[in-house]
């Protein structure tokens, strides 16, 4: 019989994306409040339970959970987890790192280092979202977000990148913009945590100098395989995180499709337990929730990991 693979995220990981789902529909009402809330208690979860449990988040922040409606309070105070939990995945690197409370025209996050700066952007999908636009990436507008710092960086989930030819690799190569993911900057908390903050540091700093040297191209592979070779070639101490990452990488998948379908056959279940009347008026969201089941269904590893 084939042996079990051993799982990496743990339950109590999955326990936690949970808390904090719920957590945020509670929080969420005065948006400047909230903020600050949500950043305390992120916080103080974060010193409490180490740099471990903020690489959990970064496995797991990447979908919009489907119980969060569209253009929600929720949905809002979501992006800004998100944000926070950038901001201090940069302080966890030994960066001063804050994110801002404006919200338009300007990136979300900025970040300090003793040699170069830059602003950053965290992006997260629904799983039932089809057509993604470049715009929805912003790296156009990352580019005029710099204010004069030569860098600028948007984390997206791996699974929802583009991986053939796609226009965002031209804007970010163009205007030197590094589009990275959760997945990638888990790896550099859990190499700076083996081999130090100064070479965390630094391995950033090669990532945004490499973006830059790159030729404008709309090509996935060659942008992610020079992403990956710099930050494989560094140090012989990352090939064993970077083969976690790649295998948590489609566990983490898993988990949000899991996630998302059962809310979806919950609220499925509940239109089938309505009065006819109450259905009748249903009915037009049991559509939705096909196409939407579909669509998740449909998502699978794309592999940027096993480029190197």
């Amino acid at each position: 019989m084939a042996k079990k693979m051993k799982k990496t995220i743990s339950a109590k990981a999955i326990k936690t994306r949970q808390y904090w789902i719920e957590e945020i529909r509670k929080l969420s009402g005065n948006f400047g409040n909230d903020i600050e809330k949500l950043e305390k208690k992120l916080k103080a979860e974060i010193k409490k339970n180490g740099i471990a449990s903020l690489i959990d988040h970064l496995r797991l922040c990447g979908n919009i959970p489907e119980s969060y409606g569209h253009d929600t309070s929720e949905e809002k105070l979501y992006s800004k987890y998100t944000d926070c939990l950038l901001s201090l995945s940069y302080s966890a690197l030994g960066l001063k790192s804050l994110v801002l409370k404006e919200r338009a025209d300007a990136a979300d996050v900025e970040t300090f280092a003793k040699d170069y700066s830059f602003v950053a952007d965290a992006k997260a999908f629904r799983l039932s979202r089809t057509a993604k636009n470049q715009k929805d990436f912003k790296v156009q507008a990352m580019h005029s977000w710099k204010r004069g710092k030569p860098y600028a960086m948007v984390v997206c989930p791996i699974y929802q990148l583009p991986t053939s030819s796609s226009q965002i690799y031209q804007q970010a190569t163009t205007q030197n913009v590094c589009i990275f993911t959760y997945s990638h900057l888990a790896l550099l908390l859990s190499y700076s945590e083996k081999e130090g903050k100064s070479k965390a540091q630094q391995l950033l700093k090669k990532i945004f100098e490499t973006i830059k040297a790159l030729n404008p191209s709309k090509n996935a592979t060659d942008y992610w395989l020079t992403i990956n070779k710099t930050i494989l070639s560094y140090s012989k101490a990352i090939e064993p995180l970077w083969n976690i990452e790649k295998g948590v990488a489609t566990e983490s998948i898993t988990i949000s499709k899991e996630e998302a379908l059962t809310f979806l056959a919950q609220e499925r279940e509940k239109i089938m337990r309505m009065s006819h009347k109450e259905a009748l008026k249903e009915l037009i969201k049991v559509h939705k929730i096909e196409s939407r089941i579909k669509t998740i269904s449909a998502i699978s590893d794309n592999g940027l990991f096993t480029l190197k």
